[in-house]
């Protein structure tokens, strides 16, 4: 017999962000899931995944730490920085079971790990669990005065205002790939972007202030 609470757990869990570089993986969890009537996006990388939650946040986001581009952990902490997701709840499920990993995860912003092997009624179970015990209309109906102050704190995005330069690596002068940029404002009348790159051949990553068009190692 299904409880009430698990009644209305299912019924606000619609929208799962499923990320994991393996296909097979990501195909095994959304079919079971399909038939607990939840849907699925799925994305294969950590750059996707934040465009996806952004453009449509989930009600819940799993995902591996293994990830290309981002990683799982800097997905987790760019999900927390971003109003719209900032209270999504994340599961991380990844084959890195030592404590250190765990305890990076969480605090990158995951409100669960569970380590691989995970079966799927496992998962959908917490993530059940996880969605109930949040709260239910956070991201969709903000305060006024959060609305109010929105425009001064700093979000992610993968779409700014002013487009991304090209720019190449100070110390290997190969061209650096763009990666996402954070745009803000200490008021109105002071917008400002910055654009964060990385090296293709493992000099590190860059942060390129548009106001100053200087170019940093971060």
């Amino acid at each position: 017999m299904i409880s009430a609470a698990q009644g209305r757990d299912s019924s606000r869990l619609r929208l799962v962000l499923l990320v994991d570089r393996d296909d097979d993986t990501r195909e095994m969890y959304s079919e079971y899931f399909a038939s607990a009537a939840v849907t699925i996006q799925q994305a294969a990388d950590g750059r996707d995944a934040l465009a996806k939650a952004i453009a449509h946040p989930p009600d819940l986001v799993v995902t591996e730490t293994r990830l290309p581009g981002i990683d799982g952990y800097e997905l987790c902490a760019l999900l927390r920085s971003e109003p719209k997701t900032s209270t999504v709840p994340i599961v991380v499920v990844t084959g890195d079971g030592y404590q250190t990993d765990i305890a990076h995860a969480q605090a990158s912003g995951a409100n669960l790990v569970l380590i691989k092997p995970c079966l799927p009624q496992v998962l959908l179970a917490e993530m059940r669990r996880l969605v109930a015990e949040s709260p239910e209309e956070p991201r969709r109906r903000p305060s006024p005065k959060a609305s109010m102050t929105r425009a001064g704190n700093r979000h992610v995005t993968l779409t700014p205002p002013a487009a991304p330069p090209v720019l190449v690596c100070p110390t290997c002068h190969q061209f650096l790939i763009y990666q996402r940029s954070h745009v803000g404002a200490s008021g109105q009348r002071h917008r400002e972007q910055w654009d964060y790159f990385e090296c293709a051949t493992g000099c590190g990553a860059f942060q390129f202030r548009q106001r100053t068009q200087a170019l940093r190692r971060v």
